[in-house]
């Protein structure tokens, strides 16, 4: 199925093509009224793959929005063709949390649950975060997107007050936070192959829709090049030596300091920078209650959270590291970081757990137990 076409797409100032694929038509249609409420973009529907191909022959599409269960080829096997032959940004429509992370591993830019089709109430939020999808995977985010009232804007002051680091009274263990998004499950594995059984404990925070964070951490701790143990986080858990935690979805995750060590505290809240968990907080959290005992690490991924809050990281003392340019699959987060002095060290994705590894290795052993 060769997918040879003319080169095309929208110029500067017209609208964004976004390409539907999907066989049902009630969704094509659906869909593509989400979409073309944001005037900058124009849809163009599918009912397959095949169908898809057509269209790819005449015009390049900015984005693709594609199902997973479709008649004649899934939606999986045409993204790996896609991928290998053409990429474009996609967005996939799943709710089956196995090929959700396939996709994203495949290539795709975004993963988004299906909707309850059913229910108003919940179909309005679903269609301002698909359309927040739509626009990150356009690269439209960089345009002022209209903020609406499923998904605010709000600082890391609307979960988590800003306050400084009171160093303790006795020594202190060094812990690691990581903020990742768009491109994470490609990339969290090569970051986490790089820390040893024995390395500090480590709390993510990854953008990805709740349903799937459980076998996220499943495939990351099943993955043999990774030696430390990946699991999701649960309240009040300690960080361990060894360990490595995922924030759970739709609830934001913070350390606090409690007597010689730190725990999980999964929070309630509004969202963050248009995400819940949040980075920013989660960084935040970190410059509070360990200040130079800790790392900070800001991955691939869109938008700017966690800029904000690795600076705080660094202004507290902390070791703080941005994933280069090169390395990742999108530069929006790292670049934020970067920009606003909050990277200490810049490196490619192989190099940043060697990094923090290096720095653990200085410090004064007599802060530590």
């Amino acid at each position: 199925m060769p997918l040879e076409r003319n080169a095309g797409g929208a110029n500067p100032g017209q609208q964004i093509e976004v390409l539907v694929v999907d066989d049902s038509a009630v969704v094509r249609q659906s869909l593509k009224s989400i979409i073309e409420s944001d005037p900058r973009f124009r849809v163009t529907i599918a009912a397959d793959p095949y169908e898809a191909v057509a269209i790819l022959s005449k015009s390049v599409p900015g984005v693709i929005v594609l199902d997973v269960e479709m008649p004649r080829m899934d939606g999986l096997t045409f993204l790996r063709k896609l991928m290998a032959q053409h990429p474009l940004p996609v967005v996939m429509c799943t709710s089956i949390a196995d090929r959700a992370l396939s996709a994203l591993e495949i290539g795709a830019i975004e993963v988004i649950p299906k909707p309850d089709w059913r229910d108003p109430e919940k179909m309005a939020a679903w269609g301002d975060d698909f359309l927040e999808s739509v626009r990150n995977a356009a690269g439209a985010a960089r345009i002022a997107a209209p903020t609406t009232t499923a998904s605010p804007s709000n600082p890391a002051d609307a979960v988590l007050a800003r306050r400084a680091y009171v160093p303790r009274g006795g020594p202190s263990e060094p812990i690691i936070a990581i903020g990742i998004s768009t491109g994470g499950v490609q990339t969290m594995p090569q970051v986490l192959s790089g820390f040893p059984r024995d390395a500090p404990g480590i709390l993510i925070v990854q953008h990805m829709p709740k349903d799937f964070i459980s076998d996220y951490a499943k495939r990351l701790n099943a993955n043999p090049q990774v030696q430390v143990e990946v699991a999701v986080a649960k309240q009040h858990e300690p960080l361990r030596p060894g360990r490595a935690l995922v924030i759970p979805g739709e609830i934001h995750g913070l350390v606090r300091r409690t007597g010689a060590g730190y725990r999980v505290e999964l929070i309630e809240g509004p969202q963050v920078n248009r995400f819940r968990p949040s980075v920013d907080v989660l960084f935040r959290s970190f410059a509070q209650a360990a200040g130079p005992y800790a790392a900070g690490i800001i991955c691939t991924g869109m938008g700017d959270d966690g800029a904000r809050g690795l600076l705080e990281m660094r202004e507290a003392g902390a070791m703080t590291v941005a994933q280069d340019k090169a390395t990742s699959i999108v530069f929006g987060m790292p670049r934020e970081a970067i920009s606003r002095g909050a990277a200490k060290f810049v490196h490619p994705v192989d190099r940043i757990a060697p990094a923090v590894m290096a720095w653990v290795a200085g410090m004064d052993p007599g802060s530590r137990h």
